[in-house]
């Protein structure tokens, strides 16, 4: 956490290496965050930029997050993740993954990946909001759980329930064991 201050700190005086350290240091865990909840590469790619574009314009405004880079910026993916739905809901366009073209994977590859992805969000929809976010928060950002429950505002208990009740209900969907009875 120190570290994190140091770093923090040292960008906020527009240190080029610290601002390197960050981009570098978090981008990934951002990445798995936004494509936990979006899951369109192109569209994620985008949003983990719009991310580190914002965290740039705050440094540059002095509005920089006071403590903890890390929960700021996972609070910014949130924010960005939730812009983007909406702006889909209001423009009514629709996911369009699955039109992607690439050389490397086969046909019938990229068929079965889009078919997961498709079974794999329309699962996560089923979800509750908190059960979306615990995920997200744990399996993208691979956040631990003490630090999700601070950010979710919620116990350690109630984020372990959470997420063993999100997994299972995943598992139950994906496997068709949930309303075939």
């Amino acid at each position: 956490m120190e570290d994190e201050r140091i770093l923090l700190s040292r960008a906020q005086s527009l240190d080029q290496d610290a601002l390197a350290q960050i981009h570098e240091r978090y981008y990934t865990r951002v990445y798995r965050y936004i494509d936990y909840r979006v899951q369109d590469t192109q569209c994620v790619e985008d949003l983990t930029s719009e991310v580190f574009i914002r965290f740039l314009k705050s440094i540059r405004d002095r509005h920089a997050p006071p403590n903890s880079l890390q929960g700021w910026l996972m609070g910014v993916a949130k924010n960005v993740v939730r812009e983007h739905y909406r702006r889909m809901r209001r423009d009514d366009w629709s996911l369009l993954g699955e039109e992607e073209t690439s050389l490397s994977p086969t046909p019938a590859e990229t068929v079965d990946k889009n078919l997961m992805n498709a079974q794999l969000r329309e699962a996560m929809e089923e979800l509750t909001e908190d059960q979306q976010q615990v995920l997200a928060l744990r399996f993208g950002f691979e956040m631990p759980i003490k630090q999700v429950a601070t950010t979710m505002q919620k116990s350690e208990g109630s984020i372990k329930m959470l997420q063993t009740r999100a997994v299972a209900r995943l598992t139950n969907l994906l496997h068709g064991s949930e309303g075939s009875a």
